[in-house]
């Protein structure tokens, strides 16, 4: 493995010279694939895809974007994230399809047994490994890069994930995020082994084992200061195996620039969302990384600022699962689901993710949240009240009014894991 890391901040030029020398030692090829992360990950993908395409000058380069059930990016938006023009010579800008079966592949399964033991036997079924059909489509050569923070649903993002489900098809993002929520929020995130990884891994392996092309993955970490994205650490290597120990190094490093501690449990926080996180699919992970155990208070508020998002899910169908089933905690979600069989199990997960623990007393059939979570979005009040969310006008959201003992205002919301201090002995 070749890598790169300051903790601190890497310098430009010794990060360029990196990149630079790394590349110089892929193979040659004709036909090129690069991987990387889409819109709603911030990055430092537009400092190493220029470098690609200078090394790779003379050759055809094909950028799909890993977006799973994010909508699609526009031209202006591949350019923005790549750094490079759509007019240079040899290149295409390609979006990941997650719903269009011409583009994808079912190249085996997980077997259930499998499945059943890493959700302790929660889910027993198995998950097809179904993949975007380009990455078979005859490259000499595949790049993937991916960015590693903690994520709610992989313990950390980057690595494999990029993958599986990152260019998969619906059924399997709806299935392996299922088998995620099973295995539960607290025991995922900000892990860097878990049972949720072991499925990502073991569908990963089955789509390296038919690639024919050299596979290499580029692991970004960063952090961001005033709105610059400040690379902290960039991990290659090659093969699956190499995508493990580069994955694990990085989250390693994620580890100790993306978690922050608290002193205290917080009684009311107000995570502000980035103008990226322009649905409450993405804001949700203002709330997904505020769920290490001791971090809310029971009967806490986290409240989701962002006056730009206008939906919960830009896609439609998804939306209208939301809204079909609300957000409520996995016991309700369960027994909802036993007669709606139709609903995404994708977006039944984000439901339970977004309303953290909760639980429903079997003799009156009331349900108790821990904490609650309130929008102060464009979203209008009667649709966070018909969807089962806390309403605020977002015009009443004020910095001042968020301070004193158990409260937080996160100006970058969503982008860190919070943890309570646990003391020592």
């Amino acid at each position: 493995m070749e890598y790169i890391e300051d903790l601190k901040g890497i310098n430009s030029s010794e990060l360029s010279t990196f990149i630079k020398r790394t590349l110089s030692g892929f193979p040659e090829a004709e036909k090129v694939l690069v991987l990387f992360p889409d819109y709603t990950r911030i990055d430092f993908t537009k400092l190493i895809a220029p470098l690609i395409l200078e090394r790779y000058k003379d050759s055809t380069i094909d950028f799909l974007n890993a977006g799973g059930t994010h909508r699609p990016m526009a031209d202006g938006e591949f350019e923005k994230k790549l750094a490079i023009k759509k007019t240079e010579p040899g290149i295409r800008f390609i979006n990941h399809e997650f719903t269009n079966p011409d583009n994808l592949l079912t190249i085996g399964s997980i077997q259930k047994k499998l499945v059943s033991e890493k959700t302790k036997g929660q889910l027993d079924t198995d998950i097809a490994i179904t993949v975007n059909s380009i990455i078979f489509s005859g490259y000499d050569l595949v790049i993937a890069m991916s960015g590693t923070v903690p994520h709610e649903a992989a313990g950390y993002s980057g690595g494999l994930k990029i993958f599986f489900p990152g260019i998969s098809g619906p059924d399997v993002i709806d299935l392996f995020h299922w088998a995620a929520v099973l295995v539960g929020i607290t025991d995922i995130i900000g892990t860097i082994n878990n049972n949720a990884r072991d499925i990502i891994n073991t569908g990963a392996r089955a789509i390296f084992d038919k690639m024919k092309a050299p596979v290499y993955s580029v692991n970004m970490v960063n952090t961001e200061e005033e709105e610059d994205v400040v690379p902290v650490g960039l991990y290659i290597d090659t093969g699956y195996e190499g995508f493990l120990k580069a994955y694990k190094k990085a989250a390693e490093a994620s580890s100790k620039v993306h978690v922050k501690y608290l002193d205290e449990p917080l009684s009311q926080v107000v995570q502000v969302m980035p103008e990226n996180y322009d649905e409450i699919w993405l804001a949700g992970k203002g709330s997904y990384k505020l769920q290490k155990p001791g971090v809310m208070a029971e009967g806490g508020e986290i409240i989701l600022y962002g006056p730009h998002i206008k939906c919960f899910h830009t896609n439609s169908a998804i939306e209208a699962d939301l809204y079909s089933l609300g957000y409520h905690c996995k016991d309700r979600i369960c027994s909802l689901l036993s007669e709606a069989a139709d609903v995404s199990r994708n977006a039944a997960s984000h439901l339970i993710n977004m309303c953290g623990p909760g639980m429903v007393d079997k003799s009156t059939g009331k349900e108790k949240l821990y904490f609650k979570v309130t929008l102060a979005t464009a979203i209008p009040e009667e649709k966070c009240r018909q969807i089962g969310l806390s309403y605020r006008d977002p015009d009443t959201i004020k910095r001042s009014d968020f301070t004193g003992s158990g409260k937080l205002w996160i100006e970058e919301g969503g982008k860190y894991l919070y943890d309570i201090k646990r003391k020592e002995g």
